[in-house]
């Protein structure tokens, strides 16, 4: 399993509230629910995560075995 719980810890280090500022830059709601969730993203998704905050991957997300 994918869980993106390092995306939302790098958010809240920074001070930003992830849900408002995820969708502020450009993330529509389903996806913040997904990745809430730890389900599925495209990796264009990802690909923009990076982009945005300048950053690895492995930096938003990690594989957990079941």
């Amino acid at each position: 399993m994918i869980k993106y719980d390092k995306l939302f810890a790098l958010l809240a280090a920074e001070g930003k509230t992830a849900t408002y500022w995820l969708r502020q830059n450009g993330l529509h709601a389903a996806t913040v629910n997904k990745l809430r969730k730890n389900e599925l993203i495209r990796t264009d998704t990802l690909d923009h995560l990076c982009r945005l905050l300048h950053c690895q991957p492995n930096d938003l997300m990690e594989y957990v075995e079941d």
